[in-house]
């Protein structure tokens, strides 16, 4: 008994150190309300730089492109025509109305994914950070359905039948928070499980954590961002006139 005990209290005593929280760090009023910048927005500011910098950079190499690409040139036109192709391929006709905005989503929500492998805690473990992404696609979604539908965006709830009006008012309002959540869970829980592999296992976590740190950040990080990018495609593809 006074093993387990003593283990039981190790145990508590190492789980009060772990931290995969969101933390405040300066703290200011706005109209008589106490506000936080947590470590969620310096993370979404160096994430907001990096691509910043990324961009500035990509452009300045393609408006001095060589005939024969470099390093550099190389990734730029190897990313660009890779976002191109999978827009096109799930969009079709609409590609070139939503290309631009896919692009900067899947690079801004990877980007987010794989910065815990730089130290910081990913934005997108936050769902103030999700949230917001899911609903700026739910209302392109919701745009589209009735520029092209018009009406039928509204009569379209009581197809086929009218009683199914409830299950599909609910089917779209669904969409945004299925799109935040499943994004915000799956980063989350790698943030968890790392912070919790690092500091119970402290003293053997050397070099193989580097593998999780593959599966978490990178593998399942371009994942979910593939994930929500194509589901944001099919939406909105969803509710536009089919191919001519």
């Amino acid at each position: 008994m006074g093993s387990i005990g003593l283990s039981g209290n190790y145990l508590l005593a190492a789980q009060r150190e772990v931290d995969f929280m969101i933390h405040g760090l300066i703290k200011y009023k706005l109209f008589g309300q106490e506000l936080w910048i947590t470590t969620t927005h310096v993370s979404v500011l160096i994430v907001m730089v990096v691509l910043l910098i990324f961009a500035v950079a990509a452009n300045r190499r393609i408006r001095n492109a060589e005939e024969i690409p470099g390093g550099f040139q190389n990734v730029v036109e190897l990313i660009v025509e890779m976002l191109d192709n999978m827009v096109k391929g799930s969009m079709g006709k609409y590609a070139g109305k939503f290309v631009n905005y896919i692009s900067a989503l899947f690079l801004f929500i990877f980007v987010s994914n794989i910065s815990g492998l730089f130290g910081l805690r990913p934005p997108t473990a936050d769902y103030g950070v999700t949230l917001p992404l899911g609903l700026i696609t739910f209302g392109i979604i919701q745009y589209n359905n009735i520029k092209y539908n018009k009406f039928g965006a509204f009569t379209g709830l009581f197809q086929p039948l009218p009683f199914l009006f409830p299950i599909n008012l609910i089917g779209e309002i669904a969409v945004p928070f299925s799109l935040s959540l499943r994004l915000f869970g799956n980063i989350l829980s790698g943030t968890v499980m790392m912070s919790l592999i690092y500091q119970l296992l402290s003293k053997f976590a050397i070099g193989w954590p580097g593998i999780l740190h593959i599966y978490f950040d990178i593998f399942s990080g371009a994942i979910q961002t593939y994930v929500f990018c194509m589901l944001t495609m099919v939406f909105t593809v969803d509710k536009m006139p089919g191919e001519d």
